[in-house]
């Protein structure tokens, strides 16, 4: 497991984090209306919706941070950051809303799965990778 492995896994959560961040921070009445599902769970609130977007852009950072410098001591907190905030929401999601239709039920658990997993992915590279160096160096 080498870099390149732990910067692909940080991709998506990383564009995620921004996009979505920066577009509840500076349009947050756009997202509310516009991003899928969201409008689901009312009522809208401007404050709210800037606070998150706000703390969504603090993950990005951090996410953006590690995609430069994969480092372990990097990587680790940033795809802990993003799943402490991913793992939860996934499942708001699945035991709390109620989408009008079967197709944005099947969408809204599968990307919240999938992003929730992806945040694991770079803490799992990043061990594996620092026990295969570990063991590297404690053979020569």
């Amino acid at each position: 497991m080498n870099n390149l492995a732990i910067r692909l896994t940080l991709v998506i959560p990383f564009y995620e984090t921004l996009i979505v961040g920066g577009w509840n921070q500076l349009f947050p009445r756009s997202f509310y209306d516009n991003f899928p599902t969201v409008d689901l769970n009312p009522p809208f609130n401007d404050h709210f919706s800037q606070d998150f977007g706000g703390a969504t852009l603090g993950i990005a950072l951090v996410l953006g941070i590690a995609l430069v410098k994969p480092k372990t001591h990097y990587a680790v907190p940033a795809a802990l950051a993003y799943s402490i905030f991913s793992i939860p929401h996934f499942f708001y999601h699945l035991l709390n809303t109620f989408p009008p239709s079967p197709a944005q039920t099947v969408f809204l658990h599968t990307v919240n799965a999938v992003v929730a997993i992806l945040g694991l992915c770079p803490i799992v590279l990043a061990v594996l990778r620092d026990r295969r160096v570990t063991k590297g160096a404690a053979a020569t």
